[in-house]
């Protein structure tokens, strides 16, 4: 970003300061700020959802659900969460509208929380689920896409990775104030109001960056005659992340094996997700530094190894499934940031935000189709569920390494 552009920003946000008081750093600070402060709604955001979704298949067992059906819930829930994004990108990329987008997503994915706390049956916690994920949907493209710009100063990965480190501390913070909450006694309703708290920090936090920068797509403008077509590499690339998606085994169902086999305490549960997300936000952290130096074909180093904790995640050891969990996040730390990093990389400026609607689509469609036949086999042959996830995420990396030669596309 030019220096001229810096300084139009700053008009326009009220920042009031000519070209001559903008030095050669100002606009990698100006970025920095952008995505930290990003960083730290996704912070309190996460506290307050994946707190409650560390709980979520247990409680749902609590109400009378089984196994095929919280798979049904969670599989349906991100099929929502990511499948909605493909509407939710176009129009963002059609009206411009970032942050009215960001703001009505938000306000639906937290205000769905405290609202468990209501509810005494699995049908109404289902229907909350869905529309928790649904606000997700609403606003991800737009996030993203403005987060994507911002990284042009800062490198993607680190971008992306700093963004998502922030947000699995919040998802690990929430577990482990909701195993607080159990062990002082409270049940599920004092859990789920306690996470309205962080919900409500983070709509004040998103209120301030959106005062403070009303317009970060500036940072990035699309240059002259950029083509308006998504690549072939991107379509590729979005098949391997299918794969990938439609082996991984997401944690509610996790949460129901411990249960189901009477493995641990039900406090102990919120503990286990905690550690996922600790192992996160490490990973997150550093495969984005990585990335930046050694480019796409670093998710090889993740991908591999992080496909084999459904073996210890669906043990009868806590020793393992403490082990799985471990690799469980670090999985996911590879997807929430160098894999979102690399869409960045094939998307033109201009389609920034209909490629991550795109990319989310095909994720959690994958993601639903894999977690609900996952959680049909839960029911009939636990090894069979567990070769069968493995083997599906293992096809992400022929394709991957499709995509990596095809340079043409």
């Amino acid at each position: 970003m030019g220096w001229g552009a810096l300084v139009n920003i700053r008009k326009r946000s009220g920042g009031g300061r000519g070209s001559d008081s903008v030095s050669p750093s100002e606009p990698l600070r100006y970025a920095t700020l952008f995505i930290l402060l990003l960083g730290t709604v996704s912070l309190f955001a996460d506290m307050s959802y994946e707190g409650a979704k560390s709980i979520s298949g247990s409680y749902l067992k609590t109400l009378g659900a089984t196994a095929t059906t919280v798979a049904l819930v969670s599989g349906f829930g991100e099929f929502i969460g990511y499948g909605w994004r493909v509407v939710s990108g176009h129009v963002t990329d059609r009206t411009g509208r970032y942050w009215t987008i960001i703001m009505v997503g938000y306000a639906m994915n937290l205000l769905a929380i405290p609202m468990l706390a209501l509810t005494g049956n699995w049908y109404t916690v289902a229907i909350l689920i869905v529309l928790e994920r649904m606000g997700k949907a609403i606003r991800a493209p737009a996030r993203d896409s403005l987060l994507s710009h911002a990284a042009v100063q800062t490198g993607r990965g680190w971008a992306f990775g700093v963004q998502e480190a922030l947000s699995s501390v919040g998802a690990m913070i929430g577990p482990v104030a909701i195993f607080l909450v159990f062990m002082a006694g409270g049940g599920y309703s004092n859990a789920f109001l306690l996470m309205g708290i962080p919900a409500m920090i983070c709509l004040v936090v998103l209120y301030y960056t959106y005062r403070r920068y009303p317009r970060p797509q500036m940072m990035e403008p699309a240059p002259a005659n950029e083509k308006t077509v998504l690549p072939r590499r991107f379509w590729l690339y979005s098949l391997a992340a299918a794969f990938m998606a439609s082996g991984y085994i997401d944690f509610p169902l996790v949460a129901y094996h411990i249960q189901n086999h009477a493995l641990g305490e039900d406090m102990v549960i919120p503990l286990l997700y905690a550690l996922a997300m600790g192992a996160d936000a490490i990973s997150a952290m550093l495969l984005g530094k990585i990335f930046d130096h050694g480019g796409p074909k670093v998710l090889l180093l993740v991908i591999v190894p992080a496909a084999f904790f459904p073996m210890l995640a669906f043990s009868d050891s806590m020793i393992l499934i403490a082990a799985g969990m471990g690799l469980f996040g670090l999985g996911m730390g590879a997807q929430e940031s160098i894999m979102r990093a690399v869409v960045a990389d094939l998307a033109p400026v201009g389609k920034r935000a209909t490629a991550y609607g795109y990319y989310n689509t095909i994720f959690g469609s994958f993601w639903f189709m894999g977690s609900t036949a996952l959680g049909v086999l839960y029911d009939v042959s636990i090894p069979t569920m567990i070769t069968i996830s493995i083997g599906l995420q293992l096809l992400f990396v022929p394709v991957f390494l499709m995509f990596l030669r095809d340079r043409n596309g």
